[in-house]
């Protein structure tokens, strides 16, 4: 939950790098948080609450991915490829600084 949160706090920065984790577990609980989401909405009858949530999430889910690509030493417009950018955000980033910035796996655990 942590990294969803990071996102969530980092909501539009589309620079700097992303880690593996931060970008999958984003999207892990991106997709928990969205079918419950989205089953309280069917089920009270509001399903255009479930679509604001879709809205609200484009950006962050954007800013991440590209951090990610950023990450494996693209640019953020490889996000956009849909197989290649799932390759490179299953794929191991730079565990050097790159034109991106530092390695974010460099400070953590």
């Amino acid at each position: 939950m942590k990294y969803y949160l990071k996102v969530m706090k980092e909501y539009a920065t589309f620079s700097g790098r992303a880690r593996r984790k931060e970008y999958w577990m984003f999207q892990l609980f991106n997709l928990i948080i969205a079918i419950i989401w989205g089953v309280i909405c069917g089920i009270t009858g509001f399903p255009d609450l479930a679509d604001l949530y879709s809205l609200v999430i484009i950006l962050p889910s954007l800013a991440v991915g590209m951090r990610r690509m950023h990450d494996v030493g693209k640019s953020g417009w490889f996000i956009l490829i849909p197989v290649y950018s799932f390759i490179l955000a299953v794929s191991k980033g730079e565990e050097k600084e790159n034109e991106y910035g530092k390695d974010p796996k460099a400070n953590q655990n």
